[in-house]
């Protein structure tokens, strides 16, 4: 992993500063949300912009300006044509050896599969938050919400009772978390 300066919070600071320059906001390449291109004030919803960046650079390994990402094709478009099936197949590897260091040996079915729904999960969430237009991004307590209910399920913590969501959750379906 590699730090990055998080573009993070930048409408707290900026929303109230006259735009005096032709500079406009700056960030980092990649992280910035899109309309601030066109000249759109720092709102909250570009700050849920980077979140999803980022969120999507953890789980792929990839960042937003790597070079498979060439023409039309972006992290963001990489993760949303991978929704649902492809999920694992963009997983850094590297994070799923981490998952089995820590699951340790013996038969994980279960643990495994609430990986692969939580991956799934977050994946949707990045790809919700980094979406073009700032009204078809999630609101960060709904991203806060979601990803406390992928914690609780991963850890074990908190089992759907609903007889259809248990039943998604022994099938190789694990879109069982829209339901939260």
């Amino acid at each position: 992993m590699i730090a990055h300066v998080g573009d993070f919070g930048l409408a707290r600071f900026l929303t109230d500063v006259p735009q005096t320059s032709s500079v406009g906001v700056k960030g980092s390449t990649g992280y910035i949300a899109l309309e601030y291109a066109m000249g759109a004030k720092a709102s909250t919803q570009g700050d849920v912009y980077s979140y999803g960046i980022l969120l999507l650079e953890m789980i792929t390994g990839k960042g937003p300006t790597d070079d498979i990402f060439k023409d039309d094709l972006s992290l963001h478009h990489f993760a949303k044509l991978s929704l649902p099936e492809g999920v694992m197949d963009i997983v850094d590897p590297v994070l799923l050896e981490e998952a089995e260091v820590t699951q340790g040996s013996g038969n994980h079915t279960n643990t495994r599969k609430r990986m692969h729904a939580c991956l799934i999960s977050m994946v949707r969430i990045g790809v919700l938050c980094s979406a073009e237009s700032p009204r078809e991004r999630m609101e960060m307590k709904d991203v806060v919400t979601e990803m406390h209910a992928i914690k609780d399920l991963y850890l074990g913590v908190r089992i759907p009772q609903d007889e259809q969501v248990m039943s998604q959750l022994s099938s190789e379906d694990p879109s069982y978390l829209s339901y939260y």
